[in-house]
């Protein structure tokens, strides 16, 4: 469970924005997503394999002349 404590003369959106920041570095939110259905690990490896190449491909060096 994530605590924010209210600092004082804060208004409650900054309390907000601390909060939504706080989650995304946790990355709670991707967790429980991924936990709603079973994925099998082959399914896993593929699609880690298919971001491989499309990250090569769009980021990689490329020394073409």
């Amino acid at each position: 469970m994530l605590i924010i404590k209210n600092e004082r003369g804060e208004n409650i959106e900054r309390m907000l924005k601390r909060y939504k920041r706080k989650v995304d570095r946790t990355k709670l939110v991707r967790q429980l997503r991924e936990n709603q259905q079973f994925t099998k690990p082959s399914v896993k490896r593929r699609k880690q394999k298919m971001k491989a190449i499309y990250v090569e491909e769009k980021f990689g060096n490329h020394n073409e002349l």
